[in-house]
């Protein structure tokens, strides 16, 4: 690979870009493609679609074959609130291949004896984010049931353009939801995102299928992101 690709291809790994290595094999010509960058036609169609699985390919275009080396950053789970829907989300999460981060200030709920060996951090999610931001590669679970708690995750999972955004309540507690981060002047779309109630509607009773609620849902908006290259809402505009 010619060096400046090479660094290129890097840089995008390193900021959690998903990127394709394209490389012609009749003429050995490549290319590195961001995701949302234009590419028309059938090979358009063919790096969509290797985008969305994340899966490395030989596509045959117009009697030319190239393979599209697919670079995705590791999808991960930010679950605000240490709760059984959370204990039950982790386990499954790693089997599924996601990473899982677990945030709740109260230390009576996230204790290692209830996430062992799970990424937990017993702190206010706005502190976490200080030093892991989220992005286009993240998903919010909110389950606390706690404004105080679940907002601030929430707003800045909206913030971040995160792929999924989800949050558990009523339609009455949603509502009120909805409220306050119109108070904070959120377009009524960005907030319309929000998966609420969350979970696909498998008619989940217990926590565990709450949990394969979520992360079947999850996994859906993840394989049918936009691939759309769009700047983070600002709220002071909105």
């Amino acid at each position: 690979m010619d060096p400046y690709l090479l660094r290129k291809l890097n840089t995008e790994r390193a900021a959690r870009r998903a990127v394709i290595h394209l490389t012609d094999l009749g003429d050995g010509r490549d290319r590195v493609i961001r995701e949302g960058d234009p590419v028309a036609g059938p090979l358009g169609e063919a790096v969509t679609g290797a985008f969305r699985s994340g899966r490395s390919v030989l596509a045959e275009v117009e009697d030319r074959k190239f393979f599209l080396n697919v670079h995705l950053p590791p999808a991960r789970i930010v679950a605000i609130g240490a709760v059984h829907i959370s204990q039950a989300l982790a386990q499954m999460a790693g089997v599924a291949g996601f990473d899982i981060t677990i945030i709740d200030p109260r230390t009576a709920f996230a204790t290692e004896a209830r996430f062992a060996g799970i990424d937990l951090r017993a702190d206010w999610p706005d502190d976490v984010f200080s030093s892991m931001p989220l992005d286009r590669y993240s998903a919010m679970v909110a389950v606390t049931h706690d404004p105080k708690i679940d907002d601030p995750g929430l707003i800045a999972a909206l913030e971040a353009g995160c792929f999924y955004v989800g949050a558990l309540g009523s339609r009455k507690t949603h509502a009120k939801r909805v409220d306050r981060l119109t108070a904070l002047g959120f377009d009524q779309a960005i907030i319309d995102s929000i998966r609420a109630p969350i979970g696909l509607d498998i008619g989940a009773a217990t926590p565990a299928e709450i949990a394969v609620a979520i992360l079947a849902e999850i996994i859906q908006s993840l394989r049918h992101r936009s691939l759309a290259a769009t700047a983070p809402p600002d709220r002071a505009s909105a």
